[in-house]
């Protein structure tokens, strides 16, 4: 059978294709439109440039309604525009750190993953589609700009409609295109690699031990990870399962689903409602969850001990040297996004290690990883993860903190409330008003720049009795990349206070309609007699003010949060 490129025309162009802060990021009916998917994926192809011709390209998803679809659609479109092997995960599977690797290892030209991470997934959910470049990272803005730039003008794309892959089997399929064009596709089997890669970074055998009891107080260890039908149930499956020994069952909400279920794969205590509720009794030592395409992770200790992925981060970076792989590469230092609390920043001054504060979205990581100044990096959406790839990590991440468990021979609040004995404890509390009218919700933050940001709000005080706080600054946060200088601005609004306590206001950019506020709130105790005092009595003064001088009511019609974690 011959195979020949066609060139379908179209018009008019779409003006809706600009990737957000992880790609592009619609409802499935929209990817559905005629031509819509073509245009966005031949828009990053023609973003290469002439370096496409012959290159390798890794390609898969989180598994959910329309990846195994436009995965066979985008290897036909990849074929027509000369990529030279095409690296698919098996069925269209393979979660985004496994891709992130498979880039790197491969020195692919980037990768295409199909993901819209958290958010839910079927039919009439969302899709996703995001362009990795080389080093393994998300796409930088000057690229998702150009990627932008040719969409709005785009009138063409290339494929070829009878170019069949099985993407079932594993295995290599080469196929001859017209006369002088070669494309290769290999299937894989999308666990193997990072599997490897886990054992490299790892050491396996001091975590299987915690497992048959040895070496933690002389009773078996016990764990539930919950991978909320998302793409990592194979990947947890394999490693905690078979790999460490952990009893059959400790996985759960294995199996990756289109819809996953009919939950929200986002790893919080309100949507990983199962894993808290199961761990709340009692009977496992640790739990773990992790969102659709495997990058998001949760950890809990004993009786659903709530570990804040501002503490977590602090927490792995205090004990990176009890893993193998940071043993041979010596810490450079550590990295937190803007709305991410300050307890790293404690850890890094005592260790005298540098820390960096980036805008939200992991692609500000890449520089300084790519650069040799970091080595750990952490967001308080869930992302932590190393210089190993990059993007963030969730498996990675509950066997970095079973290695520290391991180690220290003591249990999550164990090992959490003597770290706050030491470093002091940031109280941390964000607010989703998720899906709310995208007019309101920049009405709401043009007008509350303007306020924070007047030489009158300095010296303000807010609130009452002993819940006042007095305005230190109120600002919108830019960031000059130490890598290169690049600038960049409005990354949220900021009101810190003269005691440290601060409050953050940011418009999310992975949704897919609608829009979320995000306010962030942060207290910060010292008094390694006062670790333990409840959240509220800290940061319900701070949360009365974020909301009243928002006005977040008046302007989104919302009486309440959708999540509070």
């Amino acid at each position: 059978m011959s195979l020949n490129i066609e060139t379908i025309k179209f018009s008019p162009s779409f003006t809706d294709q600009s990737p957000g802060t992880s790609g592009l990021r619609k409802k499935v009916k929209i990817f559905k439109e005629k031509h819509y998917t073509e245009s966005f994926v031949q828009s990053i192809l023609n973003s290469i440039g002439p370096e496409l011709k012959g290159c390798k390209l890794v390609l898969g998803g989180d598994g959910r309604y329309y990846v195994k679809e436009a995965t066979e659609l985008i290897i036909k479109m990849c074929a027509a525009n000369g990529v030279g092997k095409i690296i698919v995960g098996q069925n269209g599977i393979l979660s985004t750190p496994a891709a992130s690797h498979l880039i790197r290892k491969n020195k692919a030209i980037g990768g295409i993953i199909l993901t819209a991470s958290h958010n839910p997934g079927g039919p009439t959910e969302d899709f996703g589609i995001k362009f990795n470049i080389s080093n393994g990272g998300a796409a930088p803005t000057n690229i998702t700009n150009k990627i932008y730039e040719i969409s709005k003008t785009l009138k063409e794309y290339k494929l070829i409609p009878n170019l069949n892959c099985n993407l079932e089997k594993e295995g290599v399929s080469i196929f001859k295109i017209g006369s002088n064009i070669t494309t290769e596709v290999e299937v894989i089997n999308p666990v193997k690699e990072y599997v490897e890669l886990m054992k490299e970074i790892f050491d396996f055998e001091a975590i299987r031990k915690l497992f048959d009891g040895k070496e933690y107080g002389g009773k078996p260890f016990k764990i539930i990870i919950d991978s909320m039908h998302g793409v990592t149930g194979s990947y947890a499956k394999q490693i905690f399962e078979k790999e460490l020994g952990a009893p059959e069952g400790s996985v759960i909400n294995g199996i990756t689903l289109e819809d996953f279920g009919g939950g929200h794969p986002d790893p919080n205590l309100t949507y990983a409602k199962e894993l808290v509720d199961r761990i709340s009794k009692g009977d496992q030592d640790f739990g773990a969850a992790f969102d659709g395409d495997g990058d998001r992770n949760m950890i809990l200790g004993p009786k659903a001990f709530f570990v804040t992925p501002s503490d977590s981060l602090a927490i792995l970076a205090a004990n990176l040297s009890v893993i193998p792989y940071f043993k041979r590469n010596p810490i450079k230092g550590f990295a937190r996004s803007m709305p991410t609390a300050a307890a790293v920043d404690r850890v890094g001054e005592d260790l005298k290690i540098p820390v960096y504060e980036t805008p939200t979205g992991w692609k500000f990581f890449g520089n300084l990883l790519d650069s040799g100044k970091a080595s750990l990096c952490g967001e308080e959406s869930f992302g932590t993860g190393s210089d190993h790839i990059r993007e963030k990590d969730g498996i990675w991440a509950a066997l970095a903190w079973l290695s520290v468990i391991a180690s220290k021979k003591q249990s999550v609040d164990q090992i959490m409330t003597d770290h706050w004995k030491k470093y002091g404890r940031n109280y941390t509390l964000r607010m989703d008003y998720e899906n709310v009218d995208s007019s309101g919700a920049d009405k709401l933050m043009s007008d509350l720049e303007a306020k924070i940001t007047a030489s009158s709000f300095k010296g303000t005080k807010l609130g009452d009795g002993p819940n006042t706080y007095t305005v230190k600054l109120g600002d919108n946060f830019s960031y000059t990349d130490p890598t290169d200088q690049s600038v960049t601005t409005k990354q949220g609004l900021r009101i810190l206070m003269v005691d440290g306590s601060r409050i953050v206001y940011r418009l999310s950019g992975t949704g897919s309609s609608g829009a979320t506020i995000r306010v962030y709130l942060e207290g910060y105790e010292s008094d390694p007699n006062k670790v333990h005092v409840p959240r509220d009595v800290i940061l319900d003064g701070l949360m009365n003010i974020a909301i009243t001088v928002a006005k977040i009511k008046e302007y989104t019609g919302r009486d309440k949060p959708t999540v509070i974690t």
